[in-house]
């Protein structure tokens, strides 16, 4: 055993009874709703708030499974062991001086079954704001409990990319072997870390099959809703794991936005020369791609802040 997969070396003894379980749940903070769920080989699919999600893309991609497998909870994660408040405050509901509730953030994971019959694990919420490591062997520990036969992580970043070619793919993985059963963009780079790369070594060190999918924003889009990267991750989805939704509504507003966005781009020159400039970037990347001899352009772009501030101010005039 290599000393990365010995930090993720899960509790040894006990025999499974409820009272071993319960003692493992109350050291990694873990609250179940469901005592034991019917599940057959699901696959844990995770989107953490608080790391990189350009437009809300992955968040809205979690939203869509989540609705489409009907997913209900089965546990939560306890909020004092991970939820850091003073970053995370609980929301007051102030009715006319009456503090009627507060609201806490909470990590929790859900379970559904998609029309096509596949059980699904959806661990959703805040990304812990401390005891990374005890977190990871907590989801650890479930995932092989319920069988977990496979972990995708869902995240989206903003790149030089234009809106009018499809949303590209990359990847991440502790595994040469799962890299190999995708066609996504690799990257090479050093980045501080998500929760979700922990676990994808969290779960390599338990031999689950992980990896992370991550979805290419327009830079100038950014900051604003983009649900063509919602449904590039939903198609990527599909393809690593098999797991497959319509999301018809979220197509068809991909659809409908990129009309809007070609609309405003026409409206000046010198976003139109910008975004073929992109286009020129894209498609050579992806030619090199599959001719590494073809060697490199590089193209001098301008900031896309300029036309990131008109579009929001175009998009918020249409609603």
């Amino acid at each position: 055993m290599s000393d990365a997969d010995e930090r993720w070396t899960l509790p040894a003894g006990g025999d499974g009874q409820p009272a071993d379980r319960a003692a493992r749940d109350r050291e990694h903070g873990i609250e179940r709703d469901v005592e034991d769920p019917t599940l057959h080989e699901p696959v844990l699919v995770v989107m953490l708030d608080g790391w990189i999600d350009a437009g809300g893309s992955a968040s809205a991609a979690m939203q869509a499974l989540s609705q489409a497998s009907e997913s209900t909870p089965i546990l939560s994660f306890d909020d004092d062991t991970y939820i850091d408040y003073r970053a995370r405050r609980p929301t007051m509901q102030l009715r006319d001086g009456l503090n009627t509730d507060l609201r806490w953030s909470t990590i929790e994971m859900r379970a559904g079954r998609t029309a096509g019959g596949r059980d699904v694990l959806l661990l959703l919420g805040p990304e812990p704001d401390m005891a990374w490591r005890r977190f990871g062997r907590a989801v650890a520990l479930l995932a092989v409990e319920f069988g977990v036969t496979q972990m995708v992580a869902l995240g989206a970043y903003p790149f030089a990319a234009p809106h009018t070619r499809p949303a590209r793919l990359s990847v991440s993985s502790p595994s040469i072997d799962v890299l190999a059963t995708v066609d996504f963009a690799r990257s090479s780079v050093d980045v501080p870390a998500g929760m979700a790369g922990v676990l994808e070594h969290a779960m390599h060190a338990q031999k689950i099959p992980s990896l992370g999918i991550w979805a290419q924003v327009p830079h100038y889009v950014a900051a604003m809703e983009y649900p063509a990267a919602s449904v590039a991750l939903l198609d990527g989805l599909d393809e690593a794991s098999g797991i497959s939704i319509e999301a018809l509504g979220l197509r068809e507003e991909a659809r409908e936005h990129r009309i809007r966005l070609d609309r405003m781009v026409a409206e000046k020159p010198e976003h139109e020369s910008m975004v073929r400039q992109l286009e020129e970037l894209h498609d050579l990347a992806i030619e090199q791609e599959s001719d590494p001899e073809t060697g490199s352009v590089d193209l001098e772009l301008r900031s896309g802040d300029e036309l990131a501030a008109e579009i929001q101010e175009f998009f918020r005039d249409q609603s």
